[in-house]
């Protein structure tokens, strides 16, 4: 019995001893294949992490500039609640008021941030003047350039362009639908409402220089004077047909600003000389002169007309384009042009990343409060992308994001070692497949 009891320790030890040796091999080959190492736990949420770029008491003093009531729902809670709905994809007050209260401990934890309650929050949107939201824009931008100035700096232009050392800005704006609650201020139909945001977007950086939010009855044309307003002589200005002024395009002449437009359909031009080019892609290259008199009094100059044939979502298409530059090669004035679409690319990441869709509150201010927290958010995950070296899409970096927004993790070493995966594998279909008759084929899998 004794012996029976010896041989059955000394089993059991030896299956203890295998097991650990098989541990230790599971490590040793785990950690010589490079297995990709798990995010650092810390004791702070990912919603804290991204809020804490925002430079500490700075929205209060902001809002106490602007007179705001912040005694009972301070002016960092409302932008900590606004941001949240657009890092998470809240469609509702209640949305975000439920999230918060939830998590109230890990609310509170951030600069001490209250859980507004559902009119507290709707009355901060409908009463608070939205200038707060757009100077505390402004104000975490230049805090980010400060901190860390390679953010904001020159990187250079893609493929045709690397060699023009300029600095080129696009103008356009970007439709926002609205509800009919919203109609007494945004009417854009006889049905519709819709609010704008314009915006002056810096190529070299892919970072806004100027935006303005207002509703959508004015013509694009009207914006041009405060979206041009910070260029200087030697800078390049793209923008799409719905901005040629003349009068307004003379004067950026005169103050040495060079631009590339769309020619609008109805002008028409006396040719005054004509260059002839090898390359096929550009149709004509000539120098031409407004013909309508009040078209000539209003640019008085001679402009340059080339009409080229450009690639749009992978099908050739002839434009024609107008410039106040006479040294480009035509090819270099239609990779300008071309340059003009990254602003399409940044609207396109603030509305699918974005809760630009569904409105948390119907009045002027409170649209204006959700599209300005919008920038800041798209901003300060564009810093995150640029701190953690992100170089995959940046909708997956929101989706990442959103998915952590309560997690414990470092947020930038995740950053680092998450979204390396490769896109999905597609089974691989067998022209040819040996299957026995009154078989069905149920999968990809080749038989016989």
């Amino acid at each position: 019995m004794l012996a029976l009891g010896t041989v059955a320790v000394v089993a059991y030890s030896r299956m203890n001893k295998h097991n650990h040796y098989q541990a230790r091999l599971h490590a040793l080959i785990s950690a010589h294949e490079g297995a990709p190492p798990r995010p650092a736990k810390t004791a702070y949420t990912t919603l804290s992490q991204i809020v804490q770029w925002i430079p500490y008491g700075i929205v209060d003093v902001l809002a106490r500039e602007e007179g705001a009531d912040i005694r009972k729902f301070s002016a960092f809670s409302h932008v900590l609640a606004l941001l949240y709905g657009h890092l998470s994809g809240a469609s509702s007050l209640n949305e975000i008021c439920d999230a918060f209260r939830l998590h109230e401990p890990e609310v509170n934890r951030i600069r001490g941030a209250g859980t507004p309650k559902r009119n507290t929050f709707s009355n901060a949107n409908r009463t608070r003047n939205p200038v707060i939201a757009e100077k505390l824009y402004w104000t975490v931008f230049a805090h980010l350039q400060s901190i860390c100035p390679s953010f904001t700096q020159y990187k250079g232009h893609k493929g045709f362009l690397h060699r023009l050392k300029r600095d080129i800005f696009a103008i356009d704006s970007t439709t926002l639908k609205l509800t009919l609650d919203c109609i007494d201020w945004a009417r854009h139909r006889r049905k519709k409402a819709a609010a704008k945001t314009h915006l002056t977007l810096n190529v070299g950086n892919m970072l806004p220089s100027f935006a303005s939010v207002d509703d959508a009855a004015h013509h694009d044309s009207k914006y041009l004077g405060v979206l041009c307003a910070a260029l200087k002589d030697g800078d390049v200005l793209l923008a799409d047909k719905a901005y040629v002024d003349l009068a307004f395009l003379y004067s950026l002449g005169e103050r040495g600003i060079f631009f590339v437009l769309r020619a609008k359909d109805s002008m028409v031009f006396d040719i005054v000389a004509e260059q002839k080019h090898k390359d096929p892609s550009i149709i004509s290259d000539q120098t031409v002169r407004m013909s309508i008199k009040n078209s000539a009094e209003k640019y008085p100059g001679t402009l340059r007309l080339v009409t080229a044939i450009v690639e749009v979502d992978g099908k050739d298409k002839e434009m024609i384009f107008i410039t106040n530059n006479f040294e480009w090669s035509p090819r270099t004035v239609a990779e300008l042009y071309r340059a003009r679409w990254t602003i399409e690319t940044f609207f396109k990441e603030l509305k699918q990343t974005l809760q630009l869709r569904d409105f948390v509150g119907y009045n002027e201010k409170a649209v204006k409060w959700q599209v300005w927290t919008g920038l800041l958010a798209h901003l300060l995950l564009r810093f995150q992308r640029h701190v953690s070296k992100w170089t995959l899409s940046f909708s997956r970096l929101a989706g990442t994001v959103k998915s952590a927004l309560w997690m414990k993790i470092d947020l930038l070493g995740t950053l680092r070692i998450y979204g390396t995966a490769g896109g999905p594998k597609r089974p691989v279909i067998v022209g040819k497949q040996l299957f026995f008759q009154g078989f069905e084929r149920f999968s990809n899998e080749p038989m016989g």
